[in-house]
């Protein structure tokens, strides 16, 4: 007929969490009572891709104390949107039409224009990532000739990368 707040009240049982609650004392013979309810569940990471709750009622009755384990299985689906941003320092250069390294030159400006690419990869939530992999394409050769000169590669932020096996070939 109306509605009442439950008050439930969580405890560890046999490695398990439980959430216990009190329906009523005495019930008559024959009630019938539809509960809502509302979990919050934390650890969701380690979850895979569904949690598994037990419902069983438990009464003080005793020619049927327990009711039959229902078991109720709830998707886990996780949500997390990332976002790549990059910049290069300068914003634009101009490269000449013919330009030629000078044969074996060791010395960095005699490589072109100096040209740092920044990338940031956010994630914008909600949910946490782990194992995240960006493969980056930069193009070294345009037409046979040189483009880019990949001189180093750094990181922030506890990442590991994987050096492309053309940078620095000629140990500028």
């Amino acid at each position: 007929q109306g509605q009442e707040k439950l008050s439930c009240n969580p405890r560890k049982e046999n490695r398990s969490h439980v959430v216990l609650c009190e329906l009523g004392n005495p019930m008559k013979a024959g009630a019938r009572i539809a509960v809502d309810m509302e979990l919050s569940v934390s650890g969701l990471e380690d979850a895979g891709d569904s949690i598994v709750f037990q419902l069983q009622l438990r009464s003080k009755n005793r020619h049927s104390p327990n009711s039959a384990v229902c078991v109720v299985k709830v998707p886990v689906e996780a949500q997390a949107a990332m976002e790549l941003r990059g910049m290069s320092l300068p914003a634009t250069t101009v490269l000449p039409a013919a330009w030629q390294a000078p044969e074996g030159s060791r010395r960095l400006e005699d490589h072109g224009l100096r040209v740092e690419h920044v990338y940031q990869l956010h994630n914008k939530g909600p949910g946490t990532v782990s194992g995240v992999t960006l493969h980056l394409a930069v193009p070294s050769r345009l037409g046979g000739s040189p483009l880019f000169y990949l001189l180093e590669l750094g990181t922030e932020g506890g990442m590991n990368c994987t050096e492309p096996p053309d940078l620095n070939p000629m140990q500028v």
